[in-house]
């Protein structure tokens, strides 16, 4: 009985002594998890943080990319994909570093000078080649709102078709004009931010309809072209609708409007710009020209998929692509093209009038912008409305939106080349730019893009003589 009693008080013992001896590696190994969890918790908001630290930073160059891929765009290409599936998907990568490249220099233009492209040209070239410019740039944006406003309005009635198409082009128009004139630029810009995400729908629906995801890499990595006319007609088309004049004045104007929101209300006070901002503007302008082209990618790609596949391919709007989609793709894929038709249609509708009125108002001296009261702008405004006014018109009068997006093209091709040459020189120039004067590098892909709208621009006219 002792033995017993010895024996159980030796096992507690050992138990106990086990308990001591654990209890540490116990509590070492709970710290470790629960340290685990904060670093976990932290690296959690960390990424949260980096992540709302990275949307702040974003602002001109989203809104202005997101607002190339208008439903003229999407109708270009959604046609390269139906009608050439996917040969023509390394476009997209070619056509973002030249839009980049492009768009930074009117960025720059816009941070280091505190005035508008059209301001600048103004100051730094003869002004008849201004007022030619500006002249053809509203017809052009006029013609390209037109065409939006009855995209949008098909988008619609693709839900409900008993809806009127001219109501809609109105309603559409009417509730452009509204944001623009009696929205103050703070929350302007915000609205504009948001309804860039829009853009994601297109990458959705691709992603929906099933991709060959080798043919794609190889079609994106391996250029081929063939040297016809239709061929040319739609590179030129692509490069014309990619690389547009009317955002080369949007751009410039908008970085001069941040400043203005930041608190700099004079040209004085706007001149030059520190390092900081020139790399917020950079990542920001390359951002938002590689979403642009993404959004490019899977449209053709999506198109290529399920329209060429099935023998689809004519496709005249983005709401044709959009109705076309319907039975190949499914409902979801559908309603997400169609939806975006109109988010695009609501976003690039007011950069197409407001960078008409930006030009034309820096070309003409009179006050501008959209921080400004509408009673202390009247021509400024004025030209948005007439703008605005002149694409419903274009709804009513029977004027063809292929037709309308053709003499858009056509004078983009002729503008586009002469406000890319002044773009170059103003950015290149020390004496106005000082030592944030383009390099050799940001000079050579400058002038090649400049080159390559031009041989766009005469292979757009020369076609369609």
């Amino acid at each position: 009985m002792n033995t017993d009693f010895r024996q159980k008080n030796k096992n507690r013992g050992h138990s106990l002594l086990e308990k001591i001896v654990e209890a540490p590696a116990i509590a070492l190994e709970k710290t470790v998890d629960e340290s685990k969890k904060i670093a976990s918790a932290i690296g959690k908001q960390k990424t949260v943080k980096k992540a709302e630290d990275y949307w702040h930073l974003l602002g001109p160059g989203l809104t202005t990319g997101a607002a190339d891929d208008d439903p003229s765009g999407i109708a270009t290409y959604s046609q390269a994909g139906a009608r050439y599936g996917f040969r023509w998907l390394w476009l997209a990568s070619f056509t973002f570093p030249l839009m980049a490249v492009a768009q930074e220099m009117c960025a720059r233009i816009g941070l280091v000078t505190g005035r508008g492209l059209a301001a600048n040209i103004r100051r730094h070239f003869p002004r008849k080649v201004l007022y030619f410019c500006t002249l053809l740039l509203f017809a052009a944006n006029a013609f390209n709102i037109g065409a939006d406003l009855g995209a949008m309005a098909q988008a619609v009635r693709l839900f409900v078709p008993n809806l009127a198409y001219g109501v809609l082009v109105v309603f559409f128009a009417l509730l452009s004009l509204i944001l623009q004139i009696f929205t103050t630029y703070k929350k302007y810009a915000r609205y504009l931010k948001f309804l860039a995400l829009i853009l994601i729908s297109y990458i959705f629906s691709a992603l929906m309809v099933g991709l060959p995801w080798r043919e794609l890499f190889y079609s994106t990595v391996i250029p081929t072209f063939t040297f016809n006319r239709e061929s040319i007609l739609l590179v030129t088309a692509v490069l014309g609708t990619t690389i547009s004049p009317y955002l080369f004045f949007w751009q410039t104007s908008q970085e001069v409007e941040e400043e203005i929101l930041a608190g700099k209300t004079s040209v004085k006070s706007r001149l030059g710009a520190t390092d900081q901002e020139i790399k917020k503007m950079r990542a920001d302008i390359w951002s938002g020209m590689f979403f642009s082209n993404l959004v490019m990618f899977f449209i053709i790609a999506a198109s290529a998929a399920t329209l060429n596949r099935y023998g689809i391919t004519n496709i005249n709007t983005a709401a044709d692509a959009a109705a076309a989609l319907r039975p190949l793709a499914g409902e979801g894929a559908f309603l997400l093209f169609a939806l975006g038709i109109i988010g695009t249609g609501l976003l690039a509708i007011p950069v197409l009038a407001g960078s008409a009125s930006y030009a034309l108002a820096e070309s003409f001296s009179w006050r501008e912008g959209l921080y400004l009261k509408l009673k202390k702008a009247h021509a400024f405004y004025g030209v948005i409305i007439i703008a605005t006014l002149l694409g419903i018109a274009f709804n009513f009068i029977g004027l063809d939106p292929i037709k309308a997006l053709i003499y858009s093209a056509i004078a983009n091709g002729i503008v586009a080349p002469i406000v890319l040459t002044l773009i170059v020189l103003i950015s290149s120039d020390k004496k106005i730019m000082g030592d944030r004067a383009n390099g050799p590098f940001t000079r050579f892909f400058g002038w090649l893009v400049t080159g390559l709208m031009a041989l766009a621009g005469l292979a757009a006219i020369i076609s369609l003589l």
